[in-house]
């Protein structure tokens, strides 16, 4: 069984051929997903999770990420908050053929599934982005998005604590010479200089207001994983036109989307479409350069089995 590091994961491919064989897959069916989730708090309320994301394409592949995510783990420094392994099977008799570092696959996962929702939707010629949060997924989130959108040249970043979105904007400006990076104070002042908005902060209250969104924004949403956690308030969902990666692991599954669909502020009709629509040529995408787009990035079992397919593809045994 092949066996693939974070080191070899992460050299293994750019974004931008990640991106196009991702939206390749989607124009197959996407099977099977599943997933297990468990929460508990310790003696100081510190929130953990842990969970498993499953993913079938019969007779292509099988696999399954087995995830915890400690958020305490980023005052202590000693672990990353999030670790997992994932395990890739042979479709057709079930065979295990290879072992990857999981929280690798989540980075290169998730930051590709945003990058294509950005292809799809976002203006061609963006030049500025928020990112807003500055944790393990962030770099890996704004290099996809700088890659898959090159006309970008200004990105600011906002972090609970500077330090930490300083010390990101230091270590892309040596990646990323003929981008500008620098830290934002309030949330509120970069979102209205935006072209782009990338979220990953998982809070259960929602952080981005529409009233900040200019004409043609696109908003890249990805923090909120569970049924009580959502980043954008309803304006934002409704002053956009509202896509996911995945209707089967989104709509009824992430509070995101849960919340305003239990208060009548959304309908799932508003949902206009997911990847699969997008890549297949169901749905047109973006209709005008005003418009504002908003895209749920939920993951999902089949996402990863998706990009370990084309990782493990990349690197024969």
């Amino acid at each position: 069984m092949l066996m693939l590091n974070a080191e070899q994961l992460l050299d293994c491919l750019p974004f931008t051929t990640l991106v196009d064989e991702l939206a390749a897959m989607h124009r197959e069916p996407i099977g099977l997903v599943d997933e297990m989730l468990m929460e508990s708090k310790d003696d100081n309320d510190n929130l953990s999770h842990f969970f498993i994301r499953t993913g079938w394409q019969p007779e292509k592949a099988v696999g399954a990420k087995v995830i915890t995510v400690f958020p305490r783990n980023n005052q202590q420094r000693e672990w990353p908050s999030i670790q997992a392994v994932y395990i890739l099977f042979e479709g057709k008799n079930g065979t295990p053929i290879a072992c990857l570092d999981g929280t690798a696959l989540t980075w290169l996962k998730t930051a590709s599934d945003s990058a294509l929702g950005s292809k799809l939707l976002s203006r061609k010629n963006v030049e500025s982005m928020l990112m807003i949060g500055a944790g393990q997924m962030a770099p890996h989130l704004i290099s996809a998005h700088c890659e898959v959108r090159p006309s970008l040249r200004r990105v600011q970043i906002w972090n609970r604590t500077a330090e930490k979105a300083q010390q990101l904007c230091d270590s892309l400006g040596d990646k990323y010479p003929g981008i500008s990076f620098a830290t934002v104070a309030e949330i509120e002042t970069g979102a209205r200089e935006a072209d782009l908005i990338c979220s990953a902060i998982a809070c259960p209250e929602p952080i981005i207001k529409g009233a900040w969104l200019k004409p043609g924004t696109h908003v890249d949403l990805i923090g909120a994983f569970s049924a009580d956690m959502r980043e954008a308030d309803d304006e934002v969902l409704t002053c956009g036109s509202l896509f996911v990666d995945a209707r089967e692991t989104t709509i009824n599954h992430i509070g995101e989307l849960m919340i305003p669909l239990a208060a009548g502020v959304i309908s799932e009709a508003d949902v206009l479409a997911d990847l699969s629509d997008l890549c297949q040529q169901r749905h047109a995408g973006r209709r005008s350069e005003d418009e504002i787009t908003v895209f749920k990035n939920g993951g999902g079992g089949h996402l990863d089995l998706m990009c370990a397919r084309i990782l493990h593809g990349h690197n024969p045994a």
